[in-house]
């Protein structure tokens, strides 16, 4: 039996009970919850109820990270809290005296500069494993896709499209998000995960991107302390790569009517692939036997134990950084804080082409002193 494995979640509102809920069906694989901590008491009542429902030991609860921190009660913390509050959250835990792996909720911060501060603090802590929750890479049409490209099935990978028809912006706590002040903005809030796969299709670096979006449907009735959320809720955004191919995302958020939420495309110069989720299911066709010869398959993966929200993904991005962190020393975690911190950096790219009107370079992004909040 391998040696038992405490966890600590910091932010417990709706995404940190689904790691609550992945945690309990990890518990044949040597994990426990061992505390908690949000200063909201109603998400931790939620919480100490959920985990009583699933037959888990009652977490310790704290009102801030610090105490629990402090506490020594866990080895691995897991962060979901507010997207603004990452950075301050994220530099606590790497110089806390006490070494704890860390696996962050997307975005890894909402600024490119505080995405190169906690890299930069993390590089002095050698002993701690730092994930970025983009877990999409694991959903398994998803997943499917990502090993078709990888071999090599379609060529050279040209262009990738994807699409997210969705429904709106759930409402968080103290309706944090919806401003970009307070999650960096659609395009990184939401658009993050998307950005990350384009790079593993791609197998290249962003250099440039080009935006056009805007508030046209959702939130715009809605006011908070006098304030009218200014989050948008769609975009087209064209991403350039060093290596020649393109990337597209088509965002709309007022798309429930959608049988899909996201649909894939992955374009080479001999083939086609495309994954479409919910329906989960992969499509995979070549330039020489045309439509006729388009195969279709139906990935499953034996491992998931939790469908939870995002149809296994989380369940399987937990096992692979549990995986990581007992494997330590032999490779780092699966999706690290590079792939977090160009993420973040296409979605503010893109943020700032829209204001701009005009193609915005990485180089551009990252190297700003401070980044502006679109």
């Amino acid at each position: 039996m391998e040696e038992m494995m405490r966890y600590g979640i910091v932010g417990v509102g709706m995404m940190g009970r689904e790691h609550v809920a992945n945690l309990a069906h990890l518990r044949s694989e040597g994990v426990v919850l061992t505390c908690i901590a949000d200063p909201h008491p109603p998400s931790l009542d939620l919480t100490l109820d959920l985990a009583r429902s699933l037959g888990l030991p009652s977490p310790q609860a704290f009102s801030g990270h610090m105490e629990l921190l402090d506490s020594g009660l866990c080895d691995v913390v897991v962060v979901s809290s507010p997207n603004m509050t990452h950075f301050e959250i994220l530099m606590d835990i790497i110089q806390h005296r006490k070494p704890h792996h860390i696996l962050v909720e997307k975005p890894l911060c909402t600024t490119v500069q505080d995405c190169k501060k906690v890299v930069e603090a993390a590089k002095q802590r050698p002993e701690i494993l730092v994930q970025v929750g983009l877990e999409y890479r694991y959903m398994p049409p998803v997943a499917k896709l990502i090993k078709v490209v990888k071999s090599g099935t379609l060529g050279h990978v040209k262009m990738v499209a994807i699409r997210e028809h969705r429904f709106p912006f759930l409402v968080k706590v103290n309706n944090w998000n919806r401003f970009n002040i307070n999650s960096g903005g659609t395009l990184v809030e939401k658009c993050c995960h998307f950005f990350d796969l384009m790079r593993l299709f791609a197998g290249a670096n962003p250099v440039r991107v080009m935006a056009s979006g805007a508030i046209d449907v959702n939130h715009k009735d809605e006011v908070y302390d006098g304030k009218v959320p200014d989050i948008i809720d769609n975009a087209y955004v064209i991403v350039e790569f060093d290596n020649g191919s393109r990337g597209m995302l088509d965002l709309c958020m007022f798309a429930e009517g959608s049988r899909n939420e996201q649909e894939i495309s992955v374009v080479g110069d001999i083939g086609k692939g495309e994954a479409f989720v919910p329906e989960s299911i992969v499509r995979v066709g070549m330039r020489k036997t045309g439509r006729d010869g388009v195969t279709t398959i139906k990935p499953e993966d034996e491992r998931i134990k939790y469908d939870g929200l995002h149809h296994g993904s989380s369940y399987l991005e937990h096992l692979n950084f549990l995986a990581a962190i007992r494997g330590q020393g032999s490779s780092g975690p699966p999706v690290n804080l590079h792939d977090g911190l160009l993420s973040v950096a296409i979605g503010v790219a893109g943020q700032l082409s829209i204001e701009k009107g005009c193609f915005v370079t990485i180089e551009e992004v990252v190297s700003m002193t401070k980044t502006k909040s679109i």
